[in-house]
């Protein structure tokens, strides 16, 4: 029997370990990142991937799931969307309420973050104006719809005020009816979605050196030319990034429409959203539906690409 020492074991494994070369050990070392990132790798391709390539490939044939065997038809499901009447309205719709809406957050959230954001008050004070203006942006969209269409009711507490204050001596079916259905649904979205762009921009006007704005006193600048030379500048790039988010959010916009308006009445509230769920689901033109929701990604992909191409040019 031979017994080997600790020392000749050791000599013995040295070519061993000598043979692995310095490119193959440098290989494995760059496979390892891959290894923690292959769980969400995974997931990106099972929850994104391949439902966006089965959708394109329904929009390619006849009416899927409703059919046994559906025929490939091509892009005639694309020329069918798009040559829709219905179709025409929602974008239309969609391009209003989206311009609107992310217009009114900008501003709405820029004037209550410059009134927060002022010397002239209090901390306590401002701390209860914070939760009062923040209040909106802690209901789900579920208790938004509700609590709008009681408020806007034919007898919701709108309408008593309107007829109190010699507005109208009727009542206003401002969901109801065509005239305002349009304007009801932007101005209550306008109200939910302003508190994101309020704190957002809170947060950059804390963060702008109170330097800048001595030296501007300093040099005789009033309070508007401080604004427009000091304050806009520093927030431009925080105002282009919620910019560009929201008007993807807000042009995808569909619980507040559908618990709201449902679309209507007479396609007045019709979005691309709930234009795309009426075709799946109340139609039951599943391909047809397939064919608008790839539009509309192709849409939400060209506004994805902006946001992007903008924050590497600014990183």
């Amino acid at each position: 029997m031979v017994f080997t020492t600790e020392k000749q074991a050791t000599k013995a494994t040295g070519p061993q370990r000598a043979a692995v070369s310095p490119a193959t050990r440098k290989r494995k070392i760059n496979l390892v990142p891959y290894g923690f990132l292959s769980p969400t790798i995974l997931l990106i391709v099972v929850l994104m991937l391949i439902p966006i390539v089965m959708v394109i490939w329904y929009s390619l044939m006849d009416n899927v799931i409703t059919k046994k065997n559906p025929q490939f038809v091509g892009f005639s499901n694309y020329a069918e969307v798009l040559g829709s009447e219905s179709f025409h309205t929602a974008i239309l719709n969609t391009v209003f309420f989206t311009t609107v809406s992310v217009a009114a957050h900008l501003v709405l959230g820029l004037t209550f973050a410059t009134l927060l954001n002022t010397r002239f008050l209090k901390s306590f004070t401002k701390a209860i104006f914070r939760v009062i203006y923040v209040m909106p942006w802690l209901f789900t969209v579920a208790i938004i719809a509700i609590l709008w269409r009681l408020l806007l009711s034919p007898n919701g507490i709108i309408n008593f005020l309107v007829m109190e204050l010699g507005l109208s001596s009727t009542t206003i079916e401002w969901l109801a009816s065509p005239d305002t259905a349009l304007l009801a649904v932007t101005f209550i979205n306008i109200w939910a979605g302003y508190p994101f762009f309020m704190v957002s921009l809170l947060a950059g006007l804390q963060g702008i050196p109170k330097d800048l704005y001595e030296a501007a006193r300093v040099d005789g600048a009033n309070p508007v030319q401080q604004f427009l030379n000091i304050t806009l500048p520093q927030l431009r790039p925080i105002i282009i990034s919620m910019a560009l988010l929201d008007l993807i959010w807000t042009s995808q916009q569909f619980a507040l429409i559908w618990m709201t308006t449902g679309g209507g009445p007479i396609n007045s509230t019709e979005m691309l959203s709930t234009f795309t769920y009426k075709l799946a689901f109340s139609e039951y033109n599943f391909s047809m539906a397939a064919a608008s929701a790839v539009i509309i990604l192709a849409f939400s992909m060209v506004l994805a690409f902006f946001y992007v191409r903008y924050q590497k040019a600014r990183d």
